[in-house]
């Protein structure tokens, strides 16, 4: 079975996905595996925000290949080799691709595959297109590189998108890595009640049935030196108000503003934006793509805080091929807690 970007309904740079964007069809793989090749049985597969602008024949990245109508759509995934003609995997391998095919099995390159070792994760295989994958790496790196925080420097972060796949990691790594006090915003008190008691965050704010500028003034009394930015918008104007001077912004996602004919990042309104200048906060692009030499160090203090329970993942899972496009709804409206996943093969 394959899953298409479908061509019957145009979405356009405004205008939220639906599941009917994408269609399943049963379609044939080759009977024969060439040199090189490797035919994987496909168990896991990601849905993200990002995917969005794949939705676009204009991506806004050079980095993102826009999805073609009628074709294969494609993303993170993990799969089983089944049979290989490459000289690096064998049968029985655990396989990862960042443009894995939406299609239960394929044969693919095995020079693009990256093989895994289930025990970094306790088994739980799925992580790797989570908190051991690109997700986590977002969150470490971009607190690495771009949020400047220190040890015992008293640092208070804010996370919006905080119960989403990288917010929930990146409040507790903010933690990890020095942060005195850490804040989210999320969408359902059942959100913040998993990113308090589980979590280990400080507090956490309903955005939807709370003052979101008076609560932070309540619970950051003096400011907010760190702010890992998912949401953009509203949201994000009401925290950069309460920044302090010297203070860092994290922009690793704008998921408001994704449907939404706007350039990346969007550019903040003008009191904001004033606000910004005079009190020198950075707010600059963050792409994880650009820091992968450091990708394997990074994923082995991953994998070390995962094995040493330090660091706590949450999976929104979804069974089957079929449901991946309900899944990248819900997912773009906050339906999912943690990374969302679809499992097409046990």
């Amino acid at each position: 079975f394959i899953y298409l970007f479908n061509s019957n309904i145009t979405l356009g740079k405004n205008g939220a996905p639906v599941a009917e964007n994408f269609r399943l069809e049963q379609s044939t793989i080759a009977d024969t595996v060439q040199a090189g090749q490797v035919r994987v049985k496909t168990l896991y597969l990601s849905v993200d925000p990002y995917m969005r602008c794949r939705m676009n024949e204009d991506t806004g990245s050079d980095y993102l290949r826009p999805w073609q109508l009628s074709e294969v759509a494609d993303g993170g995934g993990i799969g089983v080799v089944e049979e290989s003609k490459h000289d690096n995997l064998a049968k029985g391998d655990f396989v990862t691709s960042f443009t894995w095919p939406w299609q239960t099995a394929a044969i693919l390159d095995g020079d693009v595959l990256q093989k895994l070792v289930p025990q970094l994760v306790n088994g739980r295989l799925s992580y790797f297109l989570g908190a051991a994958g690109i997700t986590g790496l977002t969150a470490l790196l971009g607190i690495r590189e771009k949020g400047h925080v220190a040890t015992g420097a008293n640092q208070t972060m804010v996370v919006s998108g905080a119960a989403g796949a990288c917010g929930s990691l990146a409040g507790q790594i903010g933690r990890l890595e020095g942060c005195s006090r850490v804040v989210g915003i999320a969408g359902t008190d059942e959100k913040c009640s998993i990113l308090v008691q589980e979590m280990g965050f400080d507090a956490a704010i309903n955005y939807k049935k709370e003052d979101v500028a008076k609560q932070l003034r309540e619970l950051c009394p003096g400011g907010v030196d760190v702010y890992f930015d998912n949401v953009g918008g509203d949201i994000s104007d009401m925290v950069i108000s309460q920044m302090n001077q010297n203070s860092h912004i994290i922009l690793c996602g704008q998921i408001s503003q994704y449907n939404k004919d706007v350039p990346y990042p969007p550019p903040l309104p003008p009191d904001i934006e004033k606000i910004q200048k005079e009190r020198n906060i950075t707010r600059e692009r963050f792409l994880v793509l650009n820091y992968m030499d450091k990708q394997e160090a990074s994923v082995l203090q991953l994998c070390q805080w995962i094995q040493e329970g330090k660091l706590k993942v949450r999976e929104t899972m979804v069974e089957g091929l079929g449901n991946i496009g309900a899944a990248f709804q819900s997912m773009m409206n906050g339906g999912n807690i943690g990374k969302q996943i679809v499992s097409v093969s046990k």
